[in-house]
């Protein structure tokens, strides 16, 4: 596939003596949009947590840019995340800023620009996304797709390598995922990124990602081009696809008898 920007490498985590995830391997290349799927619950969004070293593996290790990850000290840790753009869940926009101190705000966080400079890239960025027109706006102002494009404009506020994407497409109409899918292509190509998405929306995710991963019983069940595993034969990703009721994802959680219930 190509240069290996991350690499998760027989990774097993878990809490309270209850592993997630077991010997996880994955591989991340340099300007691809891969993608982590599954049921929910599966511990997708673990995985850039992990990434991003909020959580320390049990074992194993993932190492981004040559550095293992859980390894850095405060510094090293912070100098990697520098590195990293990443687009929340519902956006996570602060609410008492404007969309355009929204964008500005990880600029005057991390870097010593002037504020002209600042000015000029907030407003590029605010472009990028088709929302420079909106950039007095607060984020009450804004409808739900609006709000997600200002998100990304703030993830890839200082250029990143990585952007992550933790369920971009959840609660939006039709359009507003277009967009979305058009944006996260678009943008990885043009800033030569690695993009990593965690997602359970298969047809968007299909229509332009490089590369995917389905994690099912704390493992990766499958991985491979949406091409690939269109015409898995594999029964988890088969359901998982074409969205079928029954098959090896059951309907109902593990439980003891219904009567046992009753007579408690």
């Amino acid at each position: 596939m190509g240069e290996n920007l991350i690499s998760i490498n027989n990774l097993s985590f878990g809490y309270d003596k209850e592993l997630l995830h077991k010997n996880i391997n994955m591989q991340f290349n340099r300007g691809k949009v891969s993608a982590i799927m599954g049921g929910s619950g599966c511990g997708k969004t673990t995985i850039l947590r992990l990434i991003g070293g909020q959580l320390k593996p049990n074992s194993g290790n993932v190492i981004v840019d040559g550095k293992v990850v859980h390894e850095q000290g405060r510094e090293e840790l912070h100098s990697i995340r520098r590195k990293m753009g990443m687009l929340f869940q519902h956006g996570a926009l602060f609410t008492d800023l404007s969309v355009y101190e929204n964008v500005a705000f990880p600029m005057r966080e991390h870097t010593d620009l002037p504020e002209s400079v600042i000015k000029d890239l907030v407003l590029l960025k605010l472009n990028a996304v088709g929302l420079r027109g909106a950039h007095k706006k607060m984020p009450a102002e804004l409808s739900g797709g609006m709000a997600r494009r200002v998100a990304l404009a703030r993830a890839i506020a200082l250029d990143p390598d990585i952007i992550m994407y933790d369920e971009p497409f959840a609660g939006l109409d039709p359009i507003s995922m277009a967009v979305i899918c058009d944006l996260i292509r678009s943008l990885n190509d043009a800033l030569g990124a690695t993009s990593i998405i965690v997602t359970h929306d298969v047809a968007e995710t299909f229509s332009f990602a490089d590369y995917i991963y389905f994690l099912a019983d704390g493992g990766v069940a499958a991985e491979g081009s949406p091409k690939q595993l269109l015409t898995s034969k594999l029964p988890f990703v088969k359901q998982f696809i074409h969205s079928e009721k029954d098959g090896p994802v059951p309907f109902h959680t593990e439980a003891p008898s219904y009567r046992s219930d009753l007579s408690l």
